[in-house]
């Protein structure tokens, strides 16, 4: 015991040179952030990544392939299977028959970009979009998949990319944290999990974790004082638990401690900031005409793309929007246009939102899934029945805004849509994109732990400089 205190003592007497400027850091002007970044000057501010977990499918949405038609019923040559793992759900079928969309895509806006019938008011903003459908993972079940292009690595643990852009960039206010995450189930009432590792800070402070906002109750656990305890009382009950803190940080350095102390006045913040932020009395008819009739509802994807500009507006680096349910292993022709219709016009009109307030140009918009799907039905496929399995070689995903062309489409698949035949674009690729657009170079935002520099791109990573403006 004396030889652990006297360890503890040496560390916190040493370091406590180094946890006072982190708190004066974590409570100063500039909300964070390393010095030294961006390392160049930025595209994009901020970040509004709608992520579609399940994997969606990219034959019945963006890649179109007509000549399915043509192997309609006829097992998938194993010259384009290339010995292929498979996933449980479909390893023990005796056949691989290929089946089309039954859904039609038709090319829209000047630049020609292949959309679905499903997607209408997408189709309408084609010219604003950048799609790549040339996205690729290593990961075939879900949990690893959505674990790798949210944290760089298939194994739980790493800090998310939300994290990385926190604990580089800071955040724009004080008010309101630098990472928001909002989750809406498809109202299918499906969809594999989402825990809150996605979102969170891994082996950095934890400081820089996602904050996940609810759409029942308080937006923010714990936001409201309990009955009979006044803003007044709280107060004096931050300062006085912040003086115990402080106390404890100046004893021993720990720098969750100087976490600890930063984010109890975050939340204080928030207590004004935050319903204000969720008040949308203010919105006119016509922002909800444009988001469509669910963004009144709370929780659904509708109105959280609406919160996700209000965000925006107010200084959020990261805003992580989840839907779920889009796994479609069998009933697809059912299901997917119920995902497609809870997401279409929300998606597109965020879009036009941002632009018309000019804030596009500074907003980098993401859409899309951990993996694609398979060109083979998995499970018995009739005239109006298929489902289709996990497909991690190619998928397509879309970008707009901030730092990326409009109106392009990068990457080819084959007729199959099973490979890629030109333009391969990684997880790690995407992300190392994704940095560069904020002005990060990402093989320089690093993070010394276990003796280790890691980053977010692990040791792998390019710039996909074909689709940057």
């Amino acid at each position: 015991m004396e030889r652990l205190m006297t360890r503890r003592y040496f560390f916190g007497r040493t370091a406590t040179g180094i946890g006072i400027p982190a708190l004066a850091s974590l409570l100063g002007a500039d909300n964070g952030g390393l010095p030294g970044l961006p390392h160049f000057p930025p595209k994009a501010r901020r970040i509004i990544w709608l992520f579609q977990s399940g994997g969606p499918s990219q034959m019945e949405l963006f890649d179109y392939k007509p000549r399915l038609k043509e192997f309609a019923g006829i097992d998938l040559p194993e010259s384009v299977r290339m010995g292929q793992r498979l996933t449980g759900m479909s390893a023990t079928q005796s056949s691989f028959p290929i089946v089309p969309s039954r859904f039609s895509l038709a090319r829209h806006g000047q630049s020609g970009a292949w959309v679905s019938e499903l997607l209408p008011q997408t189709a309408g903003i084609a010219d604003e979009l950048t799609f790549i459908k040339s996205m690729h993972t290593e990961a075939i079940n879900h949990d690893p998949a959505v674990t790798y292009i949210q944290t760089g690595a298939q194994i739980a643990g790493r800090p998310s990319i939300g994290a990385w852009l926190s604990y580089g960039l800071g955040g724009e206010t004080k008010d309101l944290p630098a990472f928001v995450v909002m989750i809406s189930p498809g109202q299918g009432g499906g969809g594999q999990p989402l825990y809150d590792r996605l979102w969170g800070s891994g082996f950095l402070p934890t400081r820089y974790q996602g904050v996940k906002f609810r759409s029942v109750g308080d937006p923010v656990l714990y936001l409201s004082n309990p009955a009979g305890f006044t803003s007044e009382d709280r107060r004096k009950y931050l300062d006085a638990l912040s003086e115990l803190n402080q106390s404890k940080l100046e004893e021993f350095g720990d720098p969750e401690i100087a976490t600890r102390i930063a984010q109890y006045e975050m939340a204080f913040r928030m207590q004004s900031s935050v319903p204000e932020l969720t008040d949308l009395s203010k919105e006119p008819a016509s922002i909800f005409e444009l988001y469509g009739p669910d963004a009144r509802k709370p929780g659904t994807f509708a109105a959280n793309c609406l919160l996700a500009r209000r965000l925006a507006e107010r200084g959020v680096r990261f805003i992580q929007l989840f839907h779920r349910d889009w796994d479609h292993h069998g009933q697809l022709p059912q299901n997917l246009p119920r995902r497609c219709k809870e997401t279409d016009q929300p998606a597109a009109a965020l879009i036009r939102d941002l632009k018309q307030r000019g804030m596009l140009d500074e907003t980098l918009v993401v859409w899309g899934g951990e993996f694609g799907r398979t060109a083979y039905c998995q499970g018995r496929l009739t005239d109006q029945e298929y489902g289709r399995d996990h497909h991690p070689r190619c998928f397509t995903m879309w970008m707009a805004g901030g730092g990326v062309k409009s109106g392009l489409t990068h990457g080819e698949t084959d007729d199959y849509c099973y490979n890629i035949v030109r333009d391969p674009v990684h997880i790690h690729d995407l992300q190392a994109t994704i940095l560069h657009c904020l002005g990060i170079d990402h093989t320089r935002l690093t993070y010394k732990y276990m003796g280790r520099n890691f980053r977010l791109t692990d040791i792998h990573g390019r710039v996909v400089k074909e689709v940057l403006a």
